[in-house]
């Protein structure tokens, strides 16, 4: 009989990371979940929750020593989703908020997977990053963020590179337009029209060929198949877009 299977999951608390920690727990993984912020509503029995601000590489490595006594030498999937996004110009990003998109959306992921490579090595398993496609195409008022998650594609491939040799795989998830806290946030950057939230939101689901925006558990699936030893085994150093055929479509046209 197969033995539990393990995984960290960031960016626990909301949003894509919330909507991966239930689906992988449904799907019977001793799942560990992370965040800065405390999650609104409680997590599944059985979650372990550890909270951490993972701009901050001492806390990152707090978090490893945790883990590593916890997992048991054992990681099946580590899934890097922790992200900020801050809406601003480039001329008006402070070299503070700057740093700290990159150390979230960028350190932290080489940090976990450098600290738990030996528990993911054990087992063959396999790391997905939660990229965007605003690493493909973007727009104004959101380059740090974008700058951050082109850097994560590299660090994918790189990943990919070096690890196979111990048969861990290394993949990139990218989101389009997803229902989501952060896209909340962002639908004050202007680049959608409407007086309120819902209507900014109806605006930006007409731009993209399904006319709607993708849902955290939509998301969490294709995580899900990238993690999954039997469904994705010969995938590894790829970039996974996921966007409702938002990128399929001219900007001229």
């Amino acid at each position: 009989m197969e033995s539990t299977r393990n995984i960290v999951i960031t960016g626990a608390a909301g949003g894509i990371g919330r909507a991966c920690v239930e689906h992988y727990h449904q799907q019977g993984y001793r799942v560990w979940a992370i965040d800065q912020a405390q999650p609104e509503s409680p997590l599944s029995d059985g979650v372990t929750f550890i909270q951490a601000d993972l701009a901050a590489a001492g806390e990152v490595d707090a978090v490893v020593d945790e883990l590593t006594q916890q997992l048991g030498g054992q990681l099946h999937v580590l899934v890097n989703n922790a992200a900020l996004q801050v809406a601003k110009s480039l001329k008006d990003t402070s070299v503070d908020e700057w740093d700290r998109v990159h150390a979230i959306n960028l350190r932290a992921p080489f940090l976990l997977a450098r600290g738990l490579y030996a528990a993911l090595a054990a087992v063959q398993g396999a790391v997905v990053n939660v990229s965007s496609v605003h690493a493909f195409a973007t727009s104004a008022d959101i380059g740090a963020y974008a700058s951050s998650k082109g850097g994560l594609l590299a660090l994918t491939r790189a990943m990919a590179i070096e690890f196979a040799k111990d048969g861990v795989r290394a993949n990139a998830i990218l989101p389009g337009a997803t229902d989501t806290p952060m896209l909340q946030a962002g639908l004050s950057r202007g680049h959608v029209q409407g007086d309120d939230a819902q209507q900014r939101k109806e605006d930006l689901a007409s731009k993209v060929l399904l006319k709607r925006l993708a849902t955290p558990h939509e998301i969490a699936r294709s995580v899900y198949f990238l993690g999954d030893g039997e469904a994705s085994g010969y995938i590894t150093g790829q970039s996974l877009v996921v966007d409702g055929g938002a990128l399929a479509r001219l900007s001229t046209e």
